[in-house]
Formats: C-alpha cells, sequence, structure tokens
C-alpha cells in the first residue's frame, strides 16, 4: 500500500512524514523545502501480532508495512507546471490512496503561502489542480478514440462514452471518484492513473493546544467536505505525532495518557487508510515467523494463498482457518484444534480479517 501525503506548502506535510517514519525529511519554515519525495515504509500496529508472538516466541516477526510519500507542496498552477507541479503530479499517480493534509490552525509564526489558514479554500486549490491534470489526459484519450472510431470501428464506442462521461464530470470541476464505474469501466481506466479517481483521507493538522477539544470550526469544515465526498478525516496534530516518534513506548504510552488519547493519531491514520482502500489483514503464525499479509477484502483463500508464494496459489488444496480470538482463547493451536474451531476451507473461502491461517499446497 502507498499513499502519497500531499497539500500545501506549509500545512505540516513533512512534520507528519517525520512522524510516520522517523526518516528526518527535511522541515523548515519556507515553500517547497521537499524537493524529491521522501519515501519511508512504516509497519502497520496491530496488537494481534503481539499475541502471537507470545503464544509461538518466534524467530521473525514481520508486521505489514504502509509505504508512504512525502511530495512537495502543491500550489495554485500546478496542473500547469507552477511551483515544479507536473513533476509532483507524477509522483501523486504512482500512490494507491491520497492523504491530504489540511492546515487547521492559525499560527504567524508558520507562513502560509496564501496567508492564512482557510481548509475550504485550501482544500479546493489542490482539488482544482489534480482535476485540471486529470482532465488534460482525459481530453487526449477521447481525442484519441474518437480517431480510431472514425475508421468505422464501433468496439471503441464503450470506451469513449465512458471518457466523455469523465471529461463532463472534470469540467464541472468535479473529481472522477464521484462518478460510479462498472467492472468494464474500471478495466478501461487501469491505464490512465487518474488522481481524482484515487481514495482520499482528509489528515486535519491541528495545533496541540487544541488536541483535547479537536472538533473546531476548521476541522468541522473539513468534516463537511469529506462528507460530500464520501472521503475519511483524520484529526491529528503533526507537531504532537512529531514528539511522540521521539519517545521510547512507555514514556509515548504516559504521553498519549497525559493527553487523554487513547492512541497516537498515526495508527488511527493507517487505519483509516486500510478502511479506505477495503484491505484487511490475514495472519500466520509458528515458532519461525508470525506475520501479517494485507489484501482486499472480499480475497478468497486462494489468491491470500498467492501472496506468500505464487506455488501456494497454484497448488492449492485447502487453507486451515482459525479466528484469531478463538486461537487465543484456546492458548495453543492443538487446543484450538481440539475444540473443532480450526475449520478446513476451500477455495471458495472468503478470508477475513484477523483469520489465523496454514495454507496446504501441492505443485
Amino acid at each position: 500500500m502507498k499513499l502519497g501525503i500531499v497539500g500545501l506548502p506549509n500545512v505540516g506535510k513533512s512534520t507528519l512524514f517525520n512522524a510516520i517514519t522517523k526518516a528526518g525529511a527535511e522541515s523548515a519554515n519556507y515553500p517547497f523545502c521537499t524537493i524529491e519525495p521522501n519515501v519511508g515504509v512504516v509497519a502497520v500496529p496491530d496488537s494481534r501480532l503481539d499475541k502471537l508472538a507470545e503464544m509461538y516466541n518466534p524467530e521473525k516477526y514481520t508486521p505489514a508495512v504502509v509505504e508512504f510519500v512525502d511530495i512537495a507542496g502543491l500550489v495554485k498552477g500546478a496542473s500547469k507546471g507552477e511551483g515544479l507541479g507536473n513533476k509532483f503530479l507524477s509522483n501523486i499517480r504512482e500512490c494507491d490512496a491520497i492523504v491530504h493534509v489540511v492546515r487547521c490552525f492559525d499560527d504567524p509564526d508558520v507562513v502560509h503561502v496564501d496567508g492564512n489558514a482557510n481548509p475550504e479554500r485550501d482544500i479546493g486549490v489542490i482539488d482544482i489542480e489534480l482535476i485540471l491534470s486529470d482532465l488534460e489526459i482525459v481530453e487526449k484519450r477521447v481525442e484519441r478514440v474518437k480517431k480510431m472510431m472514425k475508421g468505422g470501428d464501433k468496439s471503441f464506442a464503450a470506451e469513449l462514452e465512458l471518457f466523455e462521461r469523465i471529461q463532463e464530470c472534470l469540467q464541472e470541476e468535479k473529481p472522477a471518484r464521484s462518478l460510479e464505474y462498472t467492472e468494464d469501466d474500471q478495466l478501461l481506466l487501469r491505464d490512465c492513473q487518474l488522481i481524482s479517481l484515487k481514495p482520499v483521507l482528509y489528515c486535519a493538522n491541528i495545533a496541540e493546544s487544541d488536541i483535547k477539544n479537536p472538533d473546531i470550526p476548521y476541522v468541522q469544515k473539513v468534516r463537511e467536505i469529506a462528507s460530500a465526498q464520501g472521503a475519511e478525516v483524520v484529526v491529528i496534530s503533526a507537531k504532537i505525532e512529531d514528539e511522540l516518534g521521539q519517545l521510547d513506548p512507555e514514556d509515548r504510552e504516559m504521553f498519549l495518557e497525559d493527553l487523554g488519547l487513547d492512541c497516537a493519531g498515526l495508527d488511527k491514520m493507517i487505519q483509516a487508510s486500510y478502511k479506505l482502500l477495503g484491505l484487511i489483514s490475514y495472519l500466520t503464525a509458528g515458532p519461525q515467523e508470525v506475520r501479517a499479509w494485507t489484501i482486499k477484502n472480499g480475497t478468497k483463500a486462494p489468491q491470500a494463498a498467492g501472496k506468500i508464494h505464487s506455488d501456494f496459489e497454484r497448488g492449492f488444496i485447502r487453507a486451515e482457518v482459525v479466528a484469531f480470538d478463538d486461537l487465543i482463547a484456546s492458548g495453543t493451536y492443538n487446543a484450538a484444534k481440539e475444540k473443532g474451531l480450526v475449520r478446513s476451507e476451500g477455495k471458495e473461502y472468503v478470508m477475513k480479517d484477523g483469520d489465523v491461517v496454514l495454507f496446504r499446497f501441492n505443485v
């Protein structure tokens, strides 16, 4: 899973990225301090893996991971190349989803590219640039398909209808994701990499002083916009998350407790990203390794097995499955088996979040 962190300059993107990956991306009080996209990989927090590790004491512990790309601040005119816009937009196209950081605090000491914080205006600037960038691609596609149809080939009719529909949507300044698509449409869209088609997670970045009462007017406006788009919202203070990243686990827990928070905002952000992309995790466990594997919700057992190795999918026989809660309650895998809690599932079994699985295969 690859998430692109976007937003206007000086909204807290690089501070947030530092907190996520502790990679030390440069953070400065001026626009465009991030010229090359910083890439960092972070483990997905999953307490289930910790409990399995206690049970098996494995040689190896491998959580699922998320890749974050810190993309330099976009500005008005990015779709026409302003502020190195074309380069940054191409970086976004390679991501699975967008984390749109929105500044929801006032601070005269932190320069805002447009003078002051205004979530509605700031979101609008980014949205329009992404839409305009997509519109250029779609217009070229429509033109190309029309040329192909001039020879009388009617097989391109469905493609033309689809891209003319998207073109009209973008011209109305609406993102491509606001339309509904059939499976056939999605096949035609695969090679397009339209940015405004990607799911969005809005990250409302608030001041440290607002962390205990975060439902401020700025945040309410972000929620209103996200609700209209069917997007998710996570409220964080990037500065607090950065401070948390410097602490050891024990001090981190105490700091969260002092703030009245049950978990870090970054954990919530990763969980929301999973929900946004329709992802779940299944688990494998044993003395050699405990591991989380990320799959799309609705994935069947053979395809899930293929995440481990293509041979597992090709030679799939069955999946021996036990629900995580049942395994923990039983104390051991053998105890769960004796209670009849370990099920033998075939090729049509749809994997569930938290399934602990042993795949049987033969090639």
